[in-house]
């Protein structure tokens, strides 16, 4: 395990600031129209899947992005990752940040993954007038789920695969998965052998995770974040191979040799409605999930730089 930079934040959470709160009603809104308006959303509800696209795409066009598609057909259906770019200067270098709009059969996916695609909207709203050094690119995967996962028809794996077919450099991969639920009980974080050995009992942080390679990108990102928010984080880079590491769209981003990690709740190794019918709007903390989302713009910020 690589040793992490800081220390979690603890003790009682500040009062959300006015942008904070603003965040927070945006978040609800995203997670309504996906979760509770769309609901169950992957190639077999092939409407809902195109709803949530077409959501996805509006918003950001109204934010004042021109989003793009990278169209891909799966199983003889037409099927979209959706892309919008914050143009960089003088670094010809990228940062990625992504999050998977589908969802499992059965779930309406409020936390896996409304709550990462929620957090995905906001940060493009909130850095818009931000100009980086580095290019910012607001991905939006589709076919993360099974039976898709690890497979060429992930969405994350086309748009990874063309990263590196173009020769392009991506210094920095954030894959938002599942981000919105937390509880200060005791015991209510669990955890693959062996890292309850070294982290938490109560699940009220968000996890940075990432492989070896990534070692030092998952250190700059949680350096940043405990820099810039009040909130309680824990970090891992440890073999991809281990349970539940690469779970995510990072893992395409590692097949293309790409340092990325995976900004968690931890899933299922926390809350018991994951990948199922019960995993609606109301388990998801959004003002828990609001701190998160500003801590993140923040470490973006630092990961592209700043144009002088």
């Amino acid at each position: 395990m690589i040793p992490m930079p800081g220390r979690s934040f603890s003790g009682p959470l500040l009062p959300l600031s006015g942008e904070q709160s603003a965040t927070s009603d945006k978040l609800k809104q995203h997670l309504h129209c996906l979760a509770e308006v769309i609901g169950e959303r992957n190639l077999w509800r092939y409407s809902a899947l195109g709803d949530a696209a077409e959501h996805i795409f509006d918003t950001l066009g109204s934010y004042g992005y021109a989003p793009l598609k990278q169209e891909f057909s799966v199983g003889g259906k037409t099927v979209n990752n959706i892309e919008a770019l914050l143009p960089g200067a003088g670094q010809n270098s990228t940062v990625v940040i992504g999050a998977h709009y589908d969802t499992v059969r059965g779930s309406p996916g409020a936390n896996d993954n409304a709550s990462g695609v929620a957090a995905l909207l906001e940060l493009a709203r909130l850095l818009k007038g931000f100009r980086p050094r580095r290019e910012i690119r607001f991905v939006a995967f589709v076919n993360e789920e099974q039976p898709f996962f690890a497979s060429e028809a992930m969405g994350s794996w086309r748009y990874a695969k063309r990263c590196a077919s173009r020769g392009e450099t991506v210094s920095g991969m954030l894959s938002l998965e599942t981000i919105g639920y937390y509880s200060d009980q005791p015991g209510s974080q669990h955890y693959p052998f062996p890292f309850g050995l070294f982290y938490p009992t109560r699940g009220n942080f968000i996890s940075f995770v990432g492989n070896l390679r990534s070692g030092m990108l998952v250190r700059k990102v949680v350096e940043s974040f405990r820099r810039n928010a009040d909130f309680p984080s824990e970090a891992v880079a440890v073999p991809g191979w281990m349970t539940g590491i690469g779970w995510s769209d990072h893992w395409a981003f590692w097949k293309a040799g790409y340092s990325a990690l995976m900004v968690t709740d931890t899933a299922f190794f926390r809350y018991a409605e994951y990948h199922t019918n019960a995993d609606t709007q109301e388990v998801v903390d959004v003002e828990r999930t609001a701190r998160v989302v500003h801590g993140l713009a923040a470490v973006i910020r630092d990961l592209a730089g700043e144009r002088s």
